[in-house]
């Protein structure tokens, strides 16, 4: 065989791969799929891993119902065993880092297995596709280090902001740091002792981003939050900047992203937002402590 023999086979071989690659194909359990990336020397996803992917899925008339590329917001899943045979986790399981595909999964039988009524948008007998481009996969202990390390940066880069915010604004010299990062801006005194974790505690907020927009408000129902301290129900920020605050008081507190709502987009706040709330600590309530440590809320208050 001469070169030239040797060089047409090989681009037959590569062009036969990329066809395979870009044609349908199905697993034993009836999962449809299609490869559009593949890298066979990259770190395959395993049970258990952590696995950072785009999603855009469709239902069968081809209407997106859900874009990760538009929300900033890729998806951060532990990879799991299929729930059952031809699910979209099952597709996951065939991927790994970098790649890419589109999987078809029957709207029927995914609305039965999780015990949903089928929505309007659905129709009986479609399918839907999910298509994902694979972010990440790593092992708990490497995304634990991960998070670990943005959340470093992320906190000096805050730091940074509140700095340059309060300066703006003539606020440093009110300003009260803590370590956590979290600043609060006293601006009307109040009186008594201050709340500890287990106080039930009524308060007006209003929630803004530094260039002053507002996302949310108490105010705008009239009713003031009934909560109680430490125990998990609003935002890291909000647990540790009520009990720097006294009956009838105001202020400002400004919550670094480790504190709020994280490096992920929620709702209209987007991921590593500083933020700031205008709080009003109207009434204190002693109660029990909480049994246990507090976990955060993804929400300022519910």
């Amino acid at each position: 065989m001469n070169l030239k023999t040797i060089g047409y086979a090989m681009g037959i071989t590569i062009l036969a791969a990329a066809c395979n690659q870009h044609r349908q194909q199905v697993t034993d359990s009836g999962l449809k799929y299609t490869l559009f990336e593949h890298k066979d020397d990259a770190k395959k996803a395993e049970l258990g891993n952590i696995m950072t992917f785009h999603l855009v899925l469709k239902n069968g008339t081809d209407s997106t119902l859900r874009d990760t590329y538009k929300e900033n917001n890729p998806v951060k899943m532990v990879l799991q065993a299929p729930p059952y045979k031809g699910s979209f986790e099952e597709g996951l399981t065939l991927l790994a880092a970098g790649d890419s595909a589109k999987f078809l999964v029957n709207a029927d039988t995914l609305f039965a297995k999780i015990g949903q009524p089928m929505p309007p948008m659905i129709k009986k007998g479609s399918e839907l596709s999910f298509t994902v481009k694979v972010v990440s996969v790593l092992t708990s202990e490497e995304f634990q280090k991960q998070q670990a390390e943005a959340g470093k940066k992320q906190k000096d880069i805050d730091a940074k902001i509140i700095d340059e915010y309060l300066a703006k604004n003539n606020l440093t010299a009110k300003a009260r740091k803590t370590a956590s990062g979290l600043v609060y801006v006293p601006q009307t005194e109040g009186t008594g002792a201050s709340p500890t974790p287990g106080d039930n505690v009524k308060v007006h907020y209003t929630g803004k981003f530094l260039d002053g927009k507002e996302f949310d408000s108490s105010k705008s129902g009239g009713k003031p939050l009934d909560m109680q301290v430490g125990a998990g129900m609003v935002i890291q920020g909000w647990d540790e900047g009520l009990t720097l605050m006294k009956k009838g008081e105001k202020g400002l507190l400004l919550i670094p992203s480790g504190l709020a709502y994280g490096p992920d987009q929620y709702g209209p706040i987007p991921g590593n937002s500083v933020l700031q709330f205008e709080m009003e600590l109207l009434d204190i309530t002693k109660g029990t402590k909480p049994a246990g440590p507090a976990l955060p809320s993804p929400a300022p208050a519910k």
